[in-house]
């Protein structure tokens, strides 16, 4: 009978101590990069709800079209999401990487700007949505349209990297930058996909109009308390 540690040859057993893929499972994320991507994907989300242009041209589009090119759209402006939360993220990767010095001065700078936007929402939120059913959408791919909507509009770039400088740490991992990206992308198109598939039903669409000034209010509280919150870090901080 071979003893503990023995094989039935009676040569002692080795444990393996090559990298496998449980030691790659066993990787754990902390807690506080977790809550960053929860935080970003929520003040995100929040003001991709709130009521703009986008929302008009998928909803138009669903009305007097279909709610098929309604998501395509809604693709669409997923993939100029894409364009400008890539530029921000890396972009902003690489600049702190060159000059560390800038990251407390474009923190507070971001945080400023998101303290700027949420009133901005919230001093606007009771001005009328336009929303004509008569208006023709333009010629052309649904999806390229939504695309080149989102494209054309750089205060989305600007909103990310604010979030992004605000929230990130100065030297993100990797995976990080590439969840974020996921997450932000991925609310884009779920959200305006919700909107092309049952918004394009007159009763919801009236609803959620008539909704508009507490959705903007909302979205402005919740993005003025975390810029708030985020310039209290940032003098922490120093």
């Amino acid at each position: 009978m071979p003893s503990a540690g023995e094989s039935r040859s009676g040569k002692p057993l080795r444990l393996s101590t090559k990298p496998g893929m449980c030691h790659w499972f066993s990787m754990q994320f902390s807690c506080a990069e977790l809550v960053t991507l929860a935080s970003i994907g929520l003040a995100q989300l929040s003001a991709t709800i709130s009521p703009g242009p986008s929302f008009v041209v998928t909803a138009r589009t669903a009305v007097a079209r279909s709610r098929g090119e309604g998501v395509k759209i809604a693709l669409g402006l997923g993939a100029g999401t894409v364009i400008w939360a890539g530029t921000a993220l890396f972009g902003l990767n690489v600049l702190f990487h060159a000059m560390p010095v800038l990251s407390l001065a474009m923190k507070v700078a971001g945080a400023l700007f998101l303290v700027w936007i949420a009133w901005q929402i919230f001093r606007h939120a009771s001005d009328p949505l336009t929303f004509d059913d008569d208006e023709k959408p333009m010629g052309g791919s649904s999806f390229w349209r939504g695309f080149w909507v989102q494209l054309s509009n750089p205060k989305v770039m600007v909103f990310f990297g604010s979030i992004f400088i605000s929230l990130l740490p100065a030297s993100p991992p990797l995976w990080m930058l590439f969840a974020l990206l996921a997450i932000v992308t991925f609310n884009e198109v779920w959200w305006f996909c919700i909107v092309a598939l049952f918004f394009g039903s007159g009763p919801v669409r009236d609803f959620y109009l008539r909704a508009k000034a507490w959705i903007d209010r909302i979205t402005g509280l919740f993005l003025g308390a975390l810029g708030l919150r985020l310039l209290w870090a940032a003098r922490d901080s120093t």
